[in-house]
């Protein structure tokens, strides 16, 4: 029991893959460490938690209902399959952008040169969850940017109808992905709160403890 008992949450973590043949796969370098670690203590909250998750080799969270996918396609499925009953959705996840326009059936043979890639953007996936999030619904979104990220973090604030942005930068060290730490800012309507360089299990009940505040 806790906080959170009685809650839904809807975590979604890591990355999705964009076939390029038979064999070959568009992606990025998340592992879902941090989501898993959201999932992770919101069940330690005491809430019922549904982990949508592309390919990791994590563990899966103790106690928490796994739902694995591969392309952003199936994430953007299974996150609109679970959100209408969720109180609380948490898109930690880092789904590919772009995905070829055409996929081969086959395995493309490197002898035969020199190879063109035409892309195309993948599906917004948090732009979707829209039209079907619940009203009680608290919504947390994450921005992975470099440059004048914050900038860009507060404005998908707006644009994604979100309640809090967890906003990092690509290019600090020990920040983003494949790392175990994260130095996030948390931004709300009402305020942004910096917080220090810290594990990610340590940022996820941060994370949580303003999610607890607001709910």
């Amino acid at each position: 029991k806790g906080a959170l008992s009685g809650r839904r949450v809807l975590v979604s973590a890591g990355t999705s893959r964009e076939g390029l043949d038979a064999v070959r796969v568009i992606t990025n370098l998340s592992s879902g460490l941090m989501g898993f670690e959201l999932a992770r203590e919101a069940y330690a909250r005491g809430a019922e938690v549904i982990l949508v998750t592309g390919p990791t080799t994590l563990d899966p969270p103790y106690g928490v209902d796994v739902v694995r996918i591969d392309s952003t396609e199936e994430l953007q499925s299974a996150i609109s399959s679970h959100l209408k009953v969720a109180d609380v959705l948490v898109m930690a996840a880092a789904p590919s952008d772009y995905r070829p326009t055409n996929k081969s059936a086959e395995k493309r043979a490197r002898k035969d040169g020199s190879l063109g890639l035409e892309l195309e953007p993948t599906p917004d996936v948090l732009e979707s969850t829209l039209s079907d999030r619940p009203e009680r619904c608290f919504c947390v979104g994450f921005a992975l940017e470099t440059g004048d990220g914050l900038k860009r973090a507060r404005e998908k604030m707006t644009q994604k109808q979100l309640d809090m942005v967890v906003y990092n930068r690509a290019d600090q060290n020990g920040s983003g992905f494949e790392v175990e730490t994260n130095q996030v800012i948390l931004i709300t309507d009402s305020e942004e709160e910096e917080l220090p360089l810290m594990t990610k299990s340590e940022v996820a009940a941060k994370i949580l403890d303003a999610v607890e505040a607001r709910v």
